[in-house]
This record gives structure tokens, C-alpha cells and sequence, in this order.
């Protein structure tokens, strides 16, 4: 088992305020270091966030604003962290690209890569798409909109500084061909596979004249250039967690990356621009990247431009926390594309969260009260071992934590979510079946007791399962059944009434 866990979430870009989008990579990342920090030890586990605040998007948005570029991502980065407050994210460290730590590294790693031979300078003529701070060729455009995001591009005609991306072509596709795991979900794997299969790499272009733009990272070398926005942001991985030696070898506790977890329209920045960057500077390669799929409205791709970007402090308010982070892992595979609607997170509200887990809890609280004055009673197992629906229900209990583990280990958050549901739906059709009101009624007291009891140890290894996927459930729940005395509250989630139509 590692000793160690290093999670990283992008850098978030900070030309507008967070969406459900964001969220969703921050949830997924904060489940996974919460579920490690059980395994490993909280001193164990560093979980990495931050903004990425440099490039021509934001100094266009801060002169829109009549602010400063600086200013400007200040007021972002404000609305970032108070998001992930409310979201409960539990990140180690929160990095911006306009640290000084992080300014210095970037301009060792130019330093070195220059010295080595890997940065030359050369004339660029083509097109650029200022949103996606991306060149493109003649050949790849359409109407003059960008590929991407279908707006207008500018010709451009400038001399930059470029990164030999292409002299280790052959080297990534051999370390992708020797290591299939290293590229996660498979399509997302075979995508770059087949990319780099059917197209030969042109080198990078990694710097942009201060005549055009300003504000950036200026290159050691060339200070009226600045660092390519994409270029700056990539090394954030590194210099948030360890620094160069004069040698020019890098050191650090945490690397290599456990997981970098993004969405899937930066997947080629993560698949292709950051392992060569580090195979160049002699740095070992994270162990997995994943690319998860993207939340639609009405099958088109969430974004301010079109008006359907969903907030998520609107949803939280609206479902609550728990039931907001219990959607994203749940509704949709985790690296598939998903429909987003509030009707989906009604569904699941009262299907899920209301009727199974809230249902059983409530009504085995009332049982404990109705039967035994709040208190969980003790009993020995071993006296109803040949009853087969007791002991599948002790055995599933027993093989929960392992069966999580399985889906969190390969970010299988489905997997996960619905072994516990699992064992809640086999508790509430227990209760079905057995009937306990006839217990009583036929003074059963020995096996009413090992019906309430086994209901308890349910609940209890629910909560401690659902603890890294919803924190302040696990919580509530652990208060009202953790000890021998139960200590009854609300329902956790009152069902939302619906107008049918």
C-alpha cells in the first residue's frame, strides 16, 4: 500500500466565478482525499486546488471591469474559496498562480529547459484564439471561428520562444503503450493514443510578446516575453509541493502525483504538454491523470456564453450540501457525459436520501424508543447464525468497507455509492419481512432485540462509509445511533413535494 497520497484538482481559471462544473472535480477530489485520509492517516494525504490567474482572458475581463488584472483575480479567488467553504472541501493547500513560490519555479523550470537545449526562439505566423489562448493552423479552421469554441480568431504575426514538444513524441507514446492505466477512463487513453498515433506533435509555443500582453510570468531569458498561460499553469503541480536544487533536480515528499483529476477538454494539455514538460526536466510522471465527462443542459456543454452555466451555491441552498454532492457522484458515471436537471436531483433526493437512507434511520430510531426507551440493546450473533437472511446481512455489513474501496480506488464513485445503498435496501426490506410490530406484539423480546441491533450496525457502517462522500449526514447520523443511547432528531431529508403535472 503507498505511503503517501497526493491529489491535484486543475487550476481553476479565474476569467469568471465557479460553477457546477468546478465543483464537481473539487467534489470527486475531495471524496477521494477524505476516503485516503482514512486509509493513510491525515498526515498522510495532500489534496491540492488553486486558480490559475495569468493569460490575455484575464486581462481582458479585469479591463472590462476597470480593474487591475491583480485586483481582478483577487475578487475571484475570493468567490473560489468561499465556494469550496460551503462545499465543505477539505484541500491541503490552495495555490495561485501568482504566488511568488510558484513565479520562481516557473522560471527555473524556463531556466533549466532552455539550458538543456529544449526552448528556441522563432517567428510565428498563424491563427490565435484569444478565449482558449490556443494557436491553430489555416487547415484546422472553419468560417474563422475557433475549433473549440466557435468564436472569431485573430491572425497573428509575432516572434516567440517554442518547447520541443515534438523531439519526444516517440518517447510518450512508448511510455503509453508500456503503462495503460496511466490515462483514465479507457476512451479518455485511447483518445490520446490515437491522437498521437495519427499526428505528429509541433513544438509548443510557450511565450507571448509583452507588446501584446503583460500579464504573466516573464521569461528569465527573454523578459519582454511572458510564459504561455497553459505552460505556467501545468507546473503548479510541482511548485506547490517542492523545489529545485541547484543541480536543477527537483525534490519533494509528495511527488509523484497520485491523481490529477480535470475534465475532459483539458485532457491533451495533461496528456501530452505535462509529461514531456517532465520527462524533459528528468522528472518521474504522475501515476494516473483522469478526465471525467462534462454536466450538459439539454446536451449542450454548460458555459456563460450560452446563459446555461448552473450555480452551485443556488443548488445547495435549493437541496442542501449532502444531497448536492450525493448527485454529482451518483447520477452519472464518473468520465461519461451527464444531463443536468433539477428534476434529476428531486429524483434522487426522495428516491435515495429520503425514502431508502432517511427512511430507515427515522424509523429505526422510533423502534429503539417504541421498544426498548431509546436504548440499542446488546446481543450475541452467535445465537441466530443459522438464520441466512441475518447472516447475508452481517456478512454484507462485514464486506461494505472492502466493496467502497473497490470503486474509490479506480474513482468508481457509482461502484461505491451504490454498495452502500446496497445494504440500505436490504436493511429496509428486512424490516418489511420481519415485521417487527408482530414481534412485540407476540413478545418476541430475544429476537426483537437482534432485529433492532442488527438495524443499528447497519446505520452505523452506513454512516462510516458515506462519511467521505457526505461529511455532515455521516455526522448527524453517528449523533443519533453512535452510542447506546439513541439521541433522535429530524429526519435527515424531509421528502420535496412535487406537483405532478
Amino acid at each position: 500500500m503507498a505511503e503517501k497520497f497526493y491529489i491535484t484538482t486543475p487550476l481553476y481559471y479565474v476569467n469568471a466565478p465557479a460553477h457546477i462544473g468546478h465543483s464537481y472535480t473539487t467534489i470527486a477530489a475531495d471524496t477521494l482525499a477524505r476516503y485516503m485520509r482514512k486509509v493513510l492517516g491525515e498526515e498522510n494525504v495532500w489534496f491540492l486546488t488553486g486558480t490559475d490567474e495569468h493569460g490575455q482572458k484575464i486581462q481582458r475581463a479585469a479591463d472590462s471591469a476597470k480593474l487591475t488584472p491583480q485586483v481582478f483575480a483577487d475578487k475571484i479567488v475570493e468567490s473560489f474559496k468561499d465556494l469550496w467553504k460551503v462545499l465543505d472541501i477539505s484541500y491541503n493547500y490552495f495555490i495561485r498562480t501568482t504566488d511568488k513560490r510558484h513565479v520562481e519555479t516557473v522560471q527555473r523550470v524556463l531556466d533549466i529547459l532552455n539550458k538543456n537545449g529544449d526552448i528556441y526562439e522563432d517567428k510565428y505566423v498563424g491563427l490565435y484564439c484569444t478565449p482558449c489562448e490556443r494557436f491553430w493552423l489555416e487547415s484546422q479552421v472553419a468560417e474563422g471561428k475557433c475549433p473549440d469554441c466557435r468564436r472569431p480568431i485573430e491572425s497573428i504575426s509575432e516572434t516567440n520562444y517554442f518547447f520541443k514538444l515534438s523531439k519526444y513524441q516517440d518517447w510518450l507514446l512508448g511510455h503509453l503503450n508500456q503503462n495503460p492505466g496511466f490515462i483514465k477512463p479507457q476512451s479518455r487513453y485511447e483518445e490520446t493514443l490515437s491522437f498521437l498515433e495519427l499526428n505528429k506533435l509541433n513544438d509548443l509555443c510557450i511565450s507571448r510578446p509583452k507588446e501584446r500582453l503583460n500579464w504573466g510570468i516573464s521569461l528569465p531569458f527573454a523578459p519582454d516575453h511572458v510564459t504561455y498561460v497553459w505552460f505556467d499553469a501545468l507546473i503548479n503541480y510541482i511548485s506547490a509541493v517542492g523545489e529545485f536544487d541547484e543541480n536543477g533536480k527537483y525534490q519533494s515528499k509528495w511527488w509523484p502525483a497520485d491523481l490529477h483529476l480535470m475534465a475532459k477538454d483539458i485532457l491533451r494539455q495533461h496528456t501530452v504538454y505535462w509529461p514531456i514538460m517532465l520527462h524533459a526536466l528528468g522528472i518521474v510522471l504522475p501515476k494516473r491523470v483522469f478526465a471525467h465527462g462534462w454536466w450538459l443542459i439539454n446536451e449542450d456543454k454548460m458555459s456563460k456564453s450560452r446563459g446555461n452555466v448552473v450555480n452551485p451555491l443556488e443548488m445547495v441552498k435549493k437541496y442542501g450540501l449532502d444531497a448536492y454532492r450525493y448527485f454529482l457522484l451518483r447520477d452519472v458515471p464518473f468520465g461519461l457525459d451527464g444531463n443536468f436537471s433539477e428534476e434529476s436531483i428531486i429524483k434522487r433526493y426522495n428516491g435515495d436520501l429520503a425514502n431508502d437512507l432517511g427512511n430507515l434511520v427515522y424509523r429505526t430510531l422510533t423502534m429503539v424508543e417504541k421498544y426498548f426507551g431509546g436504548n440499542i440493546p446488546d446481543v450475541n450473533y452467535e445465537s441466530v447464525k443459522d438464520n441466512k437472511q441475518i447472516s447475508d446481512i452481517l456478512a454484507k455489513i462485514e464486506q461494505l468497507n472492502y466493496r467502497v474501496s473497490l470503486g474509490l480506488n479506480e474513482q468508481n464513485f457509482g461502484l461505491a455509492l451504490e454498495s452502500i445503498w446496497e445494504l440500505i435496501g436490504v436493511a429496509n426490506k428486512y424490516v418489511e419481512e420481519t415485521k417487527p410490530w408482530n414481534l412485540a406484539k407476540e413478545k418476541k423480546e430475544e429476537e426483537l432485540k437482534v432485529f433492532i441491533r442488527l438495524l443499528a450496525d447497519v446505520i452505523r457502517k452506513v454512516a462510516s462509509e458515506l462519511e467521505v462522500f457526505m461529511p455532515e449526514t455521516a455526522r448527524l447520523i453517528k449523533e443519533q445511533v453512535g452510542g447506546d443511547s439513541i439521541k433522535k432528531g429530524a429526519p435527515l431529508f424531509p421528502r420535496i413535494e412535487t406537483k405532478e403535472k
